[in-house]
């Protein structure tokens, strides 16, 4: 930028702003587009805002009366379109003024409704772009801009030529109107050498069929081979068409979402929000993916593609789709790249959410098929939408599957089984104890993945006669059988050495009968009981002084993790008689390790010190007695 000389405008004048173009191209480049391929999708986007200006000059020219011709041979790039084309004042207007558009209402100047511009102007909302800084994305492969129009505002209006360069300068001259016979606009380029990979005519083409597939007037491209011209967007939108039969409709619609997202959709959806002019589908992926990453959908406005990772289009849970729209009244940013936050938007998510609950509420009710297999590959998303949708927790909660100890199976069969359910609050409990509360006829489910819990306390507002409590120890160890009391106090030494042993791990012992029999130990291992080990540790460190007196009330009423030695396993029934306080001694610590393995949690290191002494112990204590 730089500033107007002082000389020619006195202390306290008012003053304008000198604009430096290459920088402010460059600042385009780097941190508005994305690439330098927009060039092509701004000069369409003025293309087709031209003739939607043509046709609110003429509405009732027939449709396809206007179009626009792209054109690319290597050494030029040539957009011409029959829209509504510009007077010389408007030339100095909007082409040379940065930031004013002729799709604005502030770009109209006051004579103009007596020649045509109050109703263009009414019809703002018309248009794509909105902002007056499409044509400066040329610079971003040009450095000079040649526009030739002719208004169809004025019968018999002159031809203007305007020049732009990247220097900042530009000329304007009236020419004849046989130099453009017909009203409209063109736009010519000749690439910069740096250019090439974004203006060769294959690439040309590709780009315009990339941004312009679903654009609503005709556009076709011409190489400069002489053939005839070939057609960008020969068929309108695959929802705008008519089919003979629904069936051939949703297998058209299907192979369109497969040929946008390169995978055959477990389903397709039909979109349409006629309050906002937004048609199209959302492909329902064939599998899973990860809880809460978020795919990017494929939006046009008024035909223009506007972005392939609009995310904000639909909320955050659903991920199980991604979607191709096409919409109205959606506002661009300036990039054009990215969809304005506002209400309009606010209100289409909304909708576009009810549009996919309403989806699984047909399938629940009408296509059990359907319904088994977008729940076995996406039941993590409906269980994320259940936890805040009490409409699809009723309708679907019974249907989806949980991890349980009568294996992977839906609520509903579970529920018919076990009156009362209990739940577990992390996996590592639920691994702790599954094999035996299915073997005493407990229903557990395992509550520790994401929803999971949550969504089993509410079974019973769909199941009203089942019952729900979270599971603990003290529930567990409830349903162990105890041994009779002669058995008890013979084990009773054997007892309190294996208490001694695994008292550095605050661990209590106790001796049970449960199936199955070939489980000898059962460590019940609460993340109380955990927490309490470590405020047990901290304890030890700070031992004397209030500190270490506050943190060892604390361990006496803490929970402790229990070992249960089930008297059925031959193994636990030989060891309980050992009299060699040693041999009793490591026989405890083994047990508790191989208890602690089964549990499938991590180990810490003295656990697995622990283990391992153990193991050399016993083989040394063998090796001995066989000698």
């Amino acid at each position: 930028m730089t500033l107007p000389d002082t000389a020619a405008n006195p202390a306290g004048a008012d003053r304008t702003f000198q604009v430096d173009l290459r920088g402010l191209v460059d600042l385009l480049s780097h941190h508005l587009y994305s690439s330098p391929r927009v060039y092509l999708r701004e000069l369409l986007q003025n293309a087709v805002d031209a003739l939607t200006a043509r046709h609110g000059l003429e509405p009732d020219a027939p449709t396809g009366a206007f179009g626009i011709r792209l054109y690319a041979d290597g050494s030029a790039v040539r957009v011409e379109d029959d829209g509504v084309g510009l007077t010389e004042a408007d030339v100095h207007t909007f082409l040379a003024t940065i930031g004013r558009s002729s799709k604005r209402a502030v770009g109209v100047p006051p004579d103009e409704p007596i020649r045509g511009w109050g109703r263009i102007a009414e019809q703002r909302g018309d248009f794509i772009g909105q902002f007056g800084i499409g044509l400066l994305s040329c610079f971003l492969v040009a450095d000079e801009i040649h526009v030739l129009s002719r208004s169809a505002r004025t019968p018999g209006a002159p031809a203007v030529e305007w020049r732009g360069r990247g220097d900042g300068s530009y000329t304007v001259r009236t020419l004849p109107a046989s130099a453009r016979p017909r009203p409209g606009t063109t736009v010519t380029l000749t690439p910069r050498a740096d250019a090439g990979e974004w203006t060769r005519p294959a690439q040309v083409h590709a780009l315009a069929r990339h941004f312009g597939s679903l654009l609503r007037h005709p556009v076709t491209f011409d190489d400069g081979t002489g053939g005839p011209g070939t057609p960008v967007n020969p068929e309108p939108a695959p929802w705008a068409r008519t089919y003979p039969t629904p069936g051939s409709r949703s297998r058209a619609l299907a192979a369109y979402g497969e040929e946008v997202f390169g995978f055959t959709p477990l389903d397709t959806i039909e979109l349409d929000l006629p309050a906002v002019g937004l048609k199209g589908i959302a492909c329902v992926l064939p599998e899973a993916v990860p809880a809460g990453r978020r795919h990017g959908h494929r939006v046009h406005v008024k035909g223009m593609l506007l972005s392939e990772q609009a995310e904000e289009i639909l909320p955050d849970w659903a991920f199980f789709v991604r979607c191709v729209v096409d919409a109205e009244s959606l506002r661009p940013t300036a990039s054009r790249e990215a969809l304005y936050e506002d209400d309009t938007l606010a209100a289409v998510r909304e909708a576009l959410a009810e549009k996919l609950r309403a989806w699984i509420a047909r399938a629940a009710a009408s296509d059990p098929d359907l319904l088994g297999r977008f729940l076995r590959t996406h039941h993590l998303a409906v269980k994320s939408l259940a936890v805040h949708d009490d409409e699809i927790l009723r309708m679907l909660l019974p249907w989806l599957p949980f991890e349980t100890t009568d294996g992977h199976t839906t609520l509903d069969e579970f529920a018919r089984t076990h009156r009362t359910v209990l739940v577990t609050s992390s996996v590592e409990e639920f691994r702790q104890v599954a094999a035996i509360a299915s073997a005493a006829g407990l229903g557990v489910v395992n509550g520790g993945y994401t929803y999971d819990r949550e969504l089993v306390h509410r079974l019973p507002e769909i199941r009203p006669e089942v019952s729900v409590a979270d599971l603990d120890p003290a529930t567990l160890t409830a349903h162990l059988d105890p041994v009779d009391r002669e058995t008890e106090l013979a084990a009773a030494a054997y007892l309190a050495r294996a208490r001694d042993a695994l008292a550095v791990f605050d661990c209590d012992v106790a001796l049970r009968t449960f199936h199955p029999a070939s489980a000898p130990a059962l460590l019940i291992d609460s993340r109380e009981a955990r927490h309490e080990r470590t405020r047990s540790q901290l304890a030890r460190e700070q031992e004397g002084g209030l500190w270490g007196d506050i943190l060892g009330a604390l361990r006496q009423e803490a929970p402790r993790a229990q070992l249960i030695l089930n008297q059925l396993n031959p193994l636990v029934r030989t060891a309980v008689t050992i009299d060699e306080p040693e041999l009793a001694r490591t026989s405890a610590e083994a047990l508790y390790g191989q208890a602690a393995l089964l549990s499938r949690r991590p180990l810490r290191p003295a656990e697995s010190s622990l283990i391992n002494r153990s193991f050399l112990d016993l083989l040394a204590h063998a090796l001995r007695k066989d000698s």
